[in-house]
């Protein structure tokens, strides 16, 4: 059997291992979280490089990947340095072929631009794929980067100001410490609503969980959520808010929606090339072992 591990700054309360069958080979996937130890995730790369056969890189990307480059972000990047044998993925390119194909998926189940048709993005830059897969289809976008991401309370509202946050901000964001950028450890746990107009003018919010989380506001009452990386315990804090509807990028195994650099590590272990598919053998592997999105309904 393969054997592939998420390595996470996230809180060690999520961590989950599970048996899979991806297009017919058998790969034990698993999570484990560094509760925000960024010198631990370290040691725990090198000591696993070697040993297990890839690597998922959980909790901080490793580059944002955009149409024009991809721009590093050198304290994720760090933590992998020691790394030499083993194949390492923070997802990124499995997220690019996944969430591309959610607003189609999320459409035939609800119907095209359902609700008022308005979507919140809580943030756009890191994922790509799927603001442009809600652009094409002509939902009404509003990102909220420099929300969730810096603190700062100004709304983006167009393709355009995206890219051209991304262009000015990307090259200082990626020297920046995790700490600034992401939740980490204990504080994945907390909820401080806010923004909460943005929440209630749209159909959907769609993005990273633990940033929804982070301000979800009390009253979600018939919302979609588009995300992944949930579990049970998310899933019941989402009905407690009243979401209806609920859409995992990732398929939903044994009740947890594994993020994409595990799902992507438990690909490459899979395919057993000793390294991490190009964009066009990913896709033609997603395809083949039949994983895609999944719709809950909640209320």
């Amino acid at each position: 059997m393969k054997q592939a591990v998420s390595v996470s700054l996230g809180s060690s309360k999520r961590d989950k291992s599970v048996e899979l069958e991806l297009a017919g080979t058998r790969v034990r996937l698993e999570r484990r979280g560094t509760d925000g130890d960024e010198k631990r995730a370290r040691a725990l790369f090198e000591e696993l490089d070697g040993h297990v056969d890839a690597l998922g890189v959980g909790g901080v990307e490793l580059y944002l990947r955009l149409p024009w480059r991809d721009y590093p972000l050198r304290s994720g990047v760090n933590l992998v340095r020691g790394v030499r044998a083993t194949p390492y993925t923070d997802g990124r390119h499995l997220k690019t072929v996944l969430e591309s194909r959610v607003v189609p998926f999320l459409e035939s189940r609800l119907g095209r631009r359902f609700g008022n048709g308005k979507a919140f993005l809580v943030e756009g830059i890191s994922r790509y794929g799927m603001t442009k897969a809600f652009i094409d289809a002509g939902w009404d976008c509003v990102f909220g980067d420099l929300m969730f991401a810096l603190g700062l309370p100004f709304p983006i509202r167009s393709l355009r100001g995206l890219d051209r946050a991304a262009r000015v901000l990307l090259p200082v964001v990626g020297r920046l410490p995790i700490s600034m950028l992401y939740s980490t450890g204990e504080a994945q746990e907390r909820n401080e609503p806010k923004y909460e107009t943005f929440f209630r003018e749209a159909a959907v919010v769609a993005g990273d969980w633990l940033y929804i989380r982070k301000h979800m506001p009390l009253d979600m009452e018939g919302k979609t959520i588009v995300t992944n990386t949930t579990t049970e315990a998310d899933v019941a804090f989402m009905r407690d808010r009243g979401v209806k509807y609920l859409v995992t990028t990732t398929p939903v195994l044994e009740g947890r929606s594994f993020g994409t650099n595990a799902l992507e590590a438990a690909i490459v272990a899979a395919a057993g090339k000793g390294r991490v598919l190009e964009d066009e053998e990913l896709a033609a592997f997603v395809d083949k072992a039949g994983i895609g999105p999944e719709f809950r309904e909640l209320a």
